[in-house]
């Protein structure tokens, strides 16, 4: 079955923003093009693993003691909401493994896109992807049915050990001339496809009605994805 990881996708147009000024928030009624609440579920709780397993791809790859004890810490965290998620699937009487089995190809085919040449672009990587997922769906989580929306969000908004990975960015670029220019040509060609597992997690019609009711929000993730790059010094 061809997938948007399998077939040749169309360019992605993004708006054009201003990297240092966020744009006003826009409250969108996300009902009508919202996920039932046990596919959200699934597809969180797969992307989340996800992100363990790249962070923890990168911790084993770099020779750096610092950076290996800084980057298990993220990837813990990610595991702690991968728990977090797989408990409210258990807690509505359903098997985990089968909530998250029907995203299992796509988002394994989003996870092999994210290693890079080194493990330095596979952290970049997985702190850009990771950061706007978790804002997506942070965000959807106010369309959810009773009181697992703000459970969801707050387990979602909870730290995720970003400010160390900048950190360890930082380090890198600062010591490797090179290196910041070749990150920020590696971060423009992440937004595409992370936007894509975005909208994927929608229910769209493809009209024009559904389209516009969901800009101001790839909007507002473009934008933290901008400021995300401009704590590294990198152009978006």
């Amino acid at each position: 079955m061809s997938t948007w990881f399998t077939r040749r996708r169309p360019a992605v147009e993004l708006p054009r923003l201003s990297p240092r000024t966020p744009p006003a928030t826009v409250r969108v009624d996300l009902h009508e093009v919202m996920p039932d609440l046990l596919p959200y579920l699934g597809q969180a709780a797969y992307l989340q693993l996800e992100q363990f397993q790249t962070l923890s791809r990168v911790a084993a790859d770099t020779d750096s003691l610092a950076a290996k004890e800084v980057v298990s810490g993220a990837a813990g965290l990610a595991l702690s909401k991968h728990q977090g998620i797989i408990a409210e699937i258990r807690r509505r009487g359903d098997e985990p493994a089968e909530v998250m089995r029907p995203f299992a190809e796509e988002i394994e085919g989003f996870r092999a896109l994210l290693v890079g040449s080194d493990w330095r672009e596979t952290l970049l990587a997985a702190l850009m992807t990771g950061g706007l997922l978790d804002d997506f769906f942070i965000r959807l989580a106010g369309g959810l049915p009773g009181d697992v929306g703000p459970r969801i969000a707050h387990l979602l908004g909870s730290d995720s050990g970003q400010e160390g990975l900048l950190e360890v960015l930082r380090g890198e670029i600062a010591a490797d001339a090179q290196l910041g220019s070749r990150l920020a040509m590696w971060g423009r060609r992440l937004v595409g496809d992370t936007l894509l597992v975005a909208r994927s997690a929608l229910h769209l019609s493809g009209n024009r009605a559904d389209e516009e009711r969901i800009e101001p929000i790839f909007t507002e993730l473009i934008a933290a994805h901008t400021r995300r790059m401009d704590a590294l010094g990198l152009t978006a």
